[in-house]
């Protein structure tokens, strides 16, 4: 046995236990018959560092394996990163700017052999990170999307699926970002609010007739309009649809087209299309029947002014960035007298509106995002989210909530093709040839396209690569060995047991592994996705570094430990809901880690060692038939909980037990009594129980707290690790319902004589007699058997039948019984009672005002959120404290 310190000391025991977990390749143990169970994480960026989601999303995912693993079963949590290919490009290019370098000082080859040099020295920071948190990953199998294997699945996947017809290149618009030169994704978009301008034009009708006015907040765009649009049913320009304008500036002639994208109700009606430049004008473009290759496009990949096909614009607008020719379009515009000022309340003329501006910026470059029209690589994702839609449909993957299902169903159900090539050096760069006379040739290796071409065709390879998104997209089964591994269950684990994401990449990630893994394997990549919510601030925004109010999850694993960390986030987490970082609660989960280690610690004092028994002992004594029974509620509670995900209820199961059942009342109750200064013993049935029960709690709450409960596991000879040790088996014929009946009973009165004792001032010293008048014999039966503990948890002196003598006396009722305990003498009964009445009208006092405050609408509607959910919680604060000294002073009588 190894005595525990007096002192628990999270930063000791983390690093030396997941070392020798690792080590031992405990994470992965030789279990070759046993039922396979597998996790992939998502894949981290190589350039990332653990942030607080991160901690979320991994605390999840370890607890279901490792709980999966003291079941039995095969565990495997694929581990690996992703070749993040913007933001990886982006680190390494400010490495060499920093030293005097650009990228395109250097060939394709030789930057990509540079970043691979930066992910060897450098690309390893966040592995390391999640290992502090405790995360039971397959480390020896660790992948990377880059690696050779997974790249050989991803150029398979590629080609494939344009054989098949169901990847393609096509001209559309993407999200441009012109600081990194490259398309991006969705996701990859920040928008914000920027004060702008709202401008009216008039556009002049083409036979002289009259003009149309349009409204525009980006009025540089008029330079490629190719199209007005009124509503169908705007009978206002009904007579219109089928003429002409001339645009001025450019005299382009560009027709008045009806379609339902233009507003009645907004502006004039009537809104300018620009189908090369916006993403709603494309379609409206498309739906007049403009082709992609036909639209216009006037800006180059740096988003300045470029020459439109028609050669309309003016040369002195060219290479003009967009913010300088939109003022210079402005000035002309108003010169021409086509600017409808903006008239302000007091009657004063401005040449635009001003207003709050949605705008799209790059999330990494900073830089305004312009939709572009450019050729591309697109998949079919209509296509392949059919069978994705209807295995959700028939549960064959179970969402969890289910409420996420209709924002599943709504975005697949009107997907748009996936945009999957990026303008970059860093990725898998595109297995497509081009030969001189513009046929294209797709293959997996450059021989076969050679092939395919014919001997003496030049080709060229495409020089982009792909969005990180499609290769990401195959990771539940390109990890497991596929295209190699040509079983359809890749060894039983395919499809994955879970996948435990976060709710933003629903739709980048794991829709998309969906729509992958049932076209490639013909099956569903995982049976169940859990979608967790955000880790908010306290005060309920969301975090950002630009807001300042971001949590550092090393930093807190610093100060309480990565235990007190993951049990928070367990805790917390609650089906549809987000987080607030609360600091005090992770402090507090740390408390509940030492009262913990304490518990461990009295029992070595006392004796009580390691279980001999996986099965509950034999039990005669009340106390503990209790807590075999309570511990094996707690079994079942637990089991119920995770197998329906619900995080927050297993860990409130486990620590109610340990903190309330455990240490407040067992341990106490077995606690040897104290005779002239002598401890006794405890005896050997309570001893074998404890060891029992105390094996238990450490394997149940392993999952949430993996390394004090090692630690503690330790602290007795063991054969084995606790991270490999048996998940307990729940045995209903262990249950005794008299005993349990027996000792809650005891601990609802020991309860009450406490609480009361304490609201009326009693002196901790003082024994006072316990008296009831209407017990029958079993009631006196139960008090004869419990006097002692009484005597020892309540402070009792004796237990009496009879009525006590005239005088104050403290009343409490349980089970319907009434006890009485004379409290004249010991305590000053009308101080008592002053005392009582005056909190009760400050109570009170308090919780009317709040009622008030909450009763005032204009208060609920206007304050802040906060202000008014603090003003909730203290009303029913001080509601709660006026009815307890309520209770206290009825009880004086």
């Amino acid at each position: 046995m190894t005595e525990l310190p007096k002192t628990f000391d999270p930063a000791t025991i983390e690093q030396r236990w997941y070392a020798h977990w690792e080590a031992n390749g405990l994470f992965r143990p030789d279990r070759p018959n046993a039922e396979p169970w597998t996790i992939v994480n998502p894949p981290p960026n190589v350039t990332g560092s653990l942030h607080i989601g991160h901690a979320l999303d991994n605390t999840l995912q370890d607890i279901l394996t490792r709980h999966a693993r003291l079941k039995g079963k095969d565990a495997l949590w694929v581990v690996g990163t992703d070749h993040a290919g913007i933001a990886t490009q982006m680190v390494v290019e400010r490495q060499m700017n920093a030293a005097g370098q650009k990228r395109t000082d250097l060939s394709r080859d030789d930057f990509i052999a540079k970043v691979w040099e930066w992910k060897a020295e450098s690309g390893g920071q966040i592995t390391q990170q999640l290992r502090r948190l405790g995360c039971s990953m397959d480390w020896a199998n660790e992948r990377f999307t880059m690696d050779e294997g997974f790249s050989k699945a991803v150029l398979k996947v590629f080609v494939e699926l344009h054989r098949q017809g169901l990847l393609y290149r096509d001209k559309r618009l993407v999200n441009w970002d012109p600081g990194l030169g490259t398309a991006i994704s969705d996701l990859e978009v920040e928008t914000r609010e920027v004060k702008g301008s709202f401008w009216r034009l008039r556009y002049p009708l083409a036979d002289g007739s009259g003009s149309i006015e349009v409204a525009t907040t980006r009025p540089e765009t008029m330079l490629a309009d190719m199209a007005v649009a009124v509503h169908p049913d705007d009978a206002r320009y009904t007579a219109l649809v089928g003429k002409q304008v001339r645009l001025p500036i450019t005299g382009r002639l560009i027709p008045i087209v009806a379609d339902e994208h233009a507003d009645p109700e907004l502006g004039s009606g009537a809104v300018k299309i620009t189908p090369g430049h916006d993403f709603n004008d494309f379609e409206v473009g498309r739906r007049a029947g403009i082709e992609a290759r036909d639209m216009l496009n006037m800006l180059d990949a740096k988003a300045q002014i470029v020459q439109t096909a028609d050669g309309l614009i003016p040369a002195d607008l060219l290479g003009l960035s967009t913010a300088d020719a939109r003022k210079a379009i402005v000035a002309r515009l108003k010169d021409d007298g086509v600017l409808i000022p903006h008239v302000d309340k007091d009657g004063n003329e401005h040449d635009a509106e001003p207003r709050t501006i949605q705008t799209p910026f790059g999330d990494r470059s900073g830089v305004v995002i312009e939709p572009w029209l450019t050729d591309q690589w697109y998949v079919d994702a209509k296509t392949l989210a059919q069978p994705a839609i209807e295995a959700v449909r028939s549960e064959a993957i179970k969402i969890v909530p289910k409420t996420w299902e209709k924002t599943f169903f709504n975005w697949m159900e009107n997907i748009q093709p996936w945009c999957v090539s990026r303008q970059l050096w860093w990725g898998h760069q595109i297995p497509a040839w081009f030969a001189d006379d513009g046929r294209v040739f797709v293959a997996e290796t450059e021989a076969e396209a050679q092939a395919e071409a014919g001997e003496g065709v030049a080709l060229t390879r495409d020089p982009d690569v792909l969005d990180t998104w499609f290769s990401s997209a195959l990771w539940p089964f390109a990890t497991l060995g596929w295209p190699d591994n040509t079983d359809p269950t890749l060894g039983g684990r395919y499809p994955n047991d879970v996948l435990i994401s976060g709710f933003d990449i629903l739709f980048f990630w794991d829709a998309r592994m969906m729509m992958q893994g049932m076209h490639f394997l013909k099956d569903v990549p995982f049976k169940t996705l859990y979608l967790h919510g955000l880790v908010r601030a306290a005060d309920g925004a969301k975090m950002s570094k630009s807001k300042g109010n971001t949590v550092d999850p090393l930093g807190l694993i610093d100060t309480y430990g990565a235990d007190a960390l993951r049990f928070f986030m367990a805790a917390m987490e609650s089906q549809g809901r987000d987080i607030k970082m609360d600091e005090r609660r992770v402090e507090g989960y740390r408390n509940f880690a030492t009262k913990l280690w304490n518990a461990a610690r009295f029992c070595q004092a006392n004796g009580i060692g390691a279980s001999e028994t996986i099965e509950a002992p034999a039990a005669s004594l009340p106390v503990n038939a209790w807590i075999i029974g309570e511990t094996i509620q707690t079994v079942q509670t637990i089991d119920l909980a995770l197998a329906d995900l619900r995080f927050d209820a297993a860990a409130n199961a486990i620590y109610q037990f340990v903190w309330s059942r455990f240490c407040d009342w067992y341990l106490e109750l077995i606690k040897p009594q104290v005779v002239d200064g002598v401890r006794g013993e405890i005896d050997p049935e309570s001893k074998a129980v404890a060891a029992w029960v105390l094996d238990q709690i450490l394997i149940l709450l392993h999952p949430f707290m993996p390394f004090i409960t090692e630690e503690l596991w330790h602290a007795n000879p063991r054969d084995h690790d606790l991270i490999v040790a048996q998940w307990p088996q729940t045995d209903a014929r262990s249950l005794d319902p008299a005993a349990e009946a027996e000792v809650a009973w005891l601990i609802r009165l020991v309860g009450e004589i406490r609480t009361a004792r304490t609201e009326l001032n009693v002196p901790p010293g003082a024994r006072l007699v316990l008296h009831t008048v209407d017990a029958d014999d079993a009631l006196r039966d139960r008090l004869g058997r419990n006097s002692a503990t009484l005597g020892r948890l309540a402070r009792t002196e004796t237990v009496s039948f009879d009525a006590p003598a005239a005088g104050s006396v403290l009343q409490i009722v349980v089970d319907g019984t009434t006890f009485m305990l004379p409290v004249e003498g010991v305590i000053d009964l009308d101080a008592e009672r002053a005392r009582l009445t005056k909190g009760i009208a400050a109570a009170e006092k308090e919780r009317d005002a709040l009622a008030g405050r909450l009763g005032n609408a204009s208060f609920v509607e206007r304050a802040k959120p906060e202000a008014v959910e603090k003003a909730r919680a203290d009303h029913a604060e001080k509601a709660a404290e006026a009815e307890r000294l309520s209770a206290a002073l009825a009880r004086l009588g």
